[in-house]
């Protein structure tokens, strides 16, 4: 961490707030004038000339003011800036957007819902890492009869997930065969993640004492068919993908780069790596575009939370806009709605 005194912090703080308001390289006449620090102009050239010779500002053209390097930009997120709290009004206006403050739908719907409400109250893109099936716990396994000699397995997982999965018979089981199944797997696997509900029925069904009942083995090839589907990633939604390419906007300027850019939104590999990251903190964390070593991202910032229990999240929230965005108000905003996912997560 790059270590300077409380004075060049005030004008590194004035320059990088100014920078992300206009655009606009900034110049000394501009800091002081606009950000009430009672230095000369020349005072504060200086300042800013060691801020360059710091790696925390650059010059863009020889005649012009300064802009924050990504250094500088990391500075000033880590150190100086201050995020305030949502008003009242705009917690209840993220709260009537999205209907989270109701728990209106299954979580599977709002979990979908949060991403477009992201989207629509920043202006941005919003993302959201659903809840990994195979990490959570089972709560309930039911095998439904359909026609034509099939089943529809249902499981209930604990943060209120339904998967469901249709499964073909090899001989016809009767409904108290099928009660006496259901009341078995759920004394055998309730409670455990179905990723260790699939490793769990592989140990049993090896176990030559449970080949001979047939009511188990009907069971346990029940339950390997009903979780041998469920993926190991949670699905993720992103919403307002349109948003990061209007014309005259500070990010992306390049249709190229705007082209590589949702590219980059479509590769799952990707933005699970830094929302993975992101759930082995609580608090939010900013992903700057220079710092995630991927081209597309490059004049992109992302900033996300986690959601869920603290000792074990579920998923986590995201917004991804240009590098010049409101931080202070896009980082409440994330925080406020994963607070809101987290609540009714709990509930359900």
């Amino acid at each position: 961490m790059v270590d300077i005194n409380h004075r060049s912090r005030k004008i590194l703080h004035a320059v990088v707030s100014e920078y992300l308001t206009t655009g606009d390289a900034v110049g000394s006449r501009k800091v002081t004038r606009r950000h009430g620090i009672d230095l000369s102009p020349a005072t504060v050239r200086n300042v800013m000339a060691d801020l360059e010779e710091a790696g925390l500002l650059e010059q863009p053209h020889t005649s012009s003011g300064r802009v924050p390097t990504g250094t500088g930009l990391r500075f000033f997120i880590d150190s100086l800036l201050k995020v305030r709290g949502l008003s009242t009004k705009e917690k209840e206006s993220i709260r009537m957007h999205s209907g989270l403050g109701h728990g209106e739908g299954d979580f599977d719907s709002i979990i979908q819902n949060t991403s477009r409400v992201l989207s629509e109250v920043t202006n941005y893109a919003g993302i959201v890492l659903a809840p990994n099936p195979a990490q959570d716990q089972l709560q309930h396994i039911e095998f439904m009869p359909m026609s034509g000699g099939s089943l529809l397995a249902v499981l209930v997982t604990e943060s209120g997930q339904i998967v469901n999965k249709l499964i073909k018979l090899e001989s016809e089981l009767d409904r108290p065969t099928l009660e006496r199944v259901h009341n078995y797997l759920l004394d055998l696997l309730g409670g455990l993640t179905l990723g260790e509900v699939r490793k769990k029925v592989l140990v049993e069904m090896g176990e030559e004492k449970n080949q001979y009942d047939t009511m188990v083995s009907a069971a346990l090839k029940l339950g390997h068919a009903a979780v041998s589907g469920v993926e190991d990633d949670g699905e993720i939604f992103v919403s307002g993908q349109a948003n990061l390419i209007v014309p005259g906007d500070s990010g992306q300027s390049d249709v190229g780069s705007m082209r590589d850019l949702l590219a980059a939104l479509e590769q799952k590999e990707l933005i699970l790596k830094l929302l993975d990251d992101t759930m082995s903190t609580e608090q939010v964390k900013v992903f700057l575009g220079a710092e995630t070593a991927h081209a597309a991202l490059g004049e992109s910032s992302i900033v996300a939370v986690p959601y869920g229990p603290d000792e074990q999240p579920l998923g986590a929230i995201a917004v991804i806009g240009p590098t010049r965005m409101n931080y202070g108000k896009i980082m409440s905003v994330v925080d406020f709605t994963a607070e809101l996912v987290s609540r009714l997560a709990l509930e359900r």
